[in-house]
């Protein structure tokens, strides 16, 4: 499975791209860490190119890195973006969550 992104997501993305003026072959890094109040916390970076041992993917325009061992969490999960203004941000569809926080920025296997 993949990593992906919607399409409001990857508009988003390339924005924050531009904006930044990263380059041509920028990724959008998604991660896990320990933490947060469901015991993984999601993590979200720019990088200017993926590292050798990253999964790597192409998906609405947007070139998504994940490392390993994140991947291990992370596999076959959507990243959406909300526009609203109370839950605003970027949310995470992940099929391996066990359990989320109300906020979405964390979880459980």
């Amino acid at each position: 499975m993949a990593i992906t992104v919607t399409q409001r997501a990857a508009r988003k993305i390339q924005q924050v791209f531009e904006k930044n003026e990263m380059p041509a072959d920028a990724c959008l890094r998604v991660g896990v860490k320990g933490g947060g109040c469901g015991g993984f916390s999601y993590t979200l970076d720019v990088t200017d190119a993926p590292a050798e041992d990253d999964e790597v993917f192409q998906t609405g325009g947007v070139r998504v890195v994940c490392d390993p061992k994140s991947y291990l969490y992370l596999n076959g999960t959507e990243v959406d973006y909300d526009d609203s203004l109370l839950q605003g941000g970027f949310k995470f569809n992940n099929p391996n969550a066990a359990k989320s926080c109300g906020c979405g920025a964390s979880f459980s296997t």
